[in-house]
């Protein structure tokens, strides 16, 4: 087989490229742990300066930051050997509140790889993955990931796109949010709802343990409420609103979901889909978004969905128009696309 020299040096460049990727999320996590970031954000420093301010050894920070500078994440100075965050990268690696938070990602990322082993054991006997199987990063990391995303956008821009939710929830209604993970999509809609009262839920028990933990530490208990539930289970209806975010297309059985949702909802009831963007076809998708939710997807969201019942695997990159069959094929008489981002779609469906 003859070899192209140059197409070879330029899949080489891509090789070298992902490998320092995947290294660098341990150090992204490293750094954050440390404070490694936050430290830095706030003026120039040598390694010593920032390993002194830190709590840290010199010869770990030294060996970090020239990591961090070759992947772009701090700058360097040559001519002073000092090394600093431009606003920019701050932003991204030092406010878990701020629209983008690179750290929460990568723990996610980390999370999910340990799992290596069982997901190539699944691709031998075709079985899953169960969520709850998973490293602890993942469940962590996945709040982190998502939860700035949904902080950024879900009370200013998606509940508003709804008809008429946001007056309802202004003046006092019933919402259920499922698959909740560790509810910061509850307490987000919680906070910004006082007269509304929210019942989140998960099948994943510890994850419900950590929600119920985070709404009592934000001052939201009597409002809030967690139970271990699945999507095709948890009851107390009718609900005005019942929100799904980013879990759908991890269900075995998501159509049995959509049905007893419409069954949970009051006859004018909305049920909002909030689903990872994805284009129509497998060529709109091979990008850089499409990359990473296809390769989370391939360790997370078809591995569980191969672990339940139903027949489903529709993966991250389903697209709109399997969640759109799904709630036509589930009874829902309207549905639409409000609102997206680049990294979310959301849907209204009603009954």
């Amino acid at each position: 087989m003859e070899i192209d020299q140059d197409k070879l040096m330029e899949f080489l460049h891509k090789f070298v490229s992902d490998l320092g990727a995947t290294m660098a999320a341990g150090n992204v996590v490293v750094g954050e742990r440390l404070g490694l970031y936050r430290a830095l954000a706030g003026q120039p420093m040598l390694p010593h300066e920032l390993a002194e301010r830190t709590s840290t050894a010199t010869r770990y920070v030294d060996e970090w930051l020239r990591g961090q500078a070759a992947g772009g994440y701090v700058e360097y100075d040559p001519q002073t050997g000092a090394y600093s965050l431009t606003p920019e990268q701050a932003f991204a690696l030092t406010d878990p509140d701020g629209a983008v938070y690179a750290p929460g990602a990568f723990e996610l990322a980390l999370g999910t790889l340990r799992s290596e082993r069982k997901v190539t054991d699944a691709f031998r006997s075709g079985t899953g993955v169960g969520w709850h199987e998973h490293d602890d990063g993942v469940f962590s990391g996945c709040e982190r990931f998502f939860r700035p995303g949904y902080a950024a956008n879900l009370v200013t821009s998606w509940l508003p796109a709804l008809d008429d939710a946001e007056a309802k929830l202004r003046a006092g209604a019933r919402v259920a949010d499922i698959g909740c993970g560790h509810g910061a999509s509850t307490t987000l809609m919680a906070g910004a709802y006082p007269s509304s009262s929210f019942t989140g839920s998960d099948y994943h028990e510890e994850s419900v343990i950590q929600a119920r933990k985070r709404a009592a530490d934000a001052g939201l208990d009597g409002r809030v409420t967690f139970d271990v539930a699945s999507a095709q289970t948890f009851d107390g209806g009718p609900y005005d609103l019942v929100t799904s975010f980013d879990c759908l297309h991890d269900m075995g059985d998501p159509l049995g979901a959509a049905r007893h949702i419409r069954e949970m909802l009051a006859p004018d009831g909305t049920w909002m889909v909030v689903e990872p963007y994805a284009g129509h076809n497998v060529s709109d998708n091979l990008n850089p978004i499409g990359r990473v939710y296809y390769s989370f997807s391939t360790f997370l969201c078809v591995t569980n969905a191969l672990s339940q019942d139903g027949g489903y695997s529709l993966g991250a990159q389903a697209g709109e128009e399997p969640i759109r069959r799904l709630a036509t094929d589930a009874g829902y008489t309207r549905f639409r696309r409000v609102a997206e981002t680049p990294f979310n779609i959301v849907y209204e469906a009603r009954p």
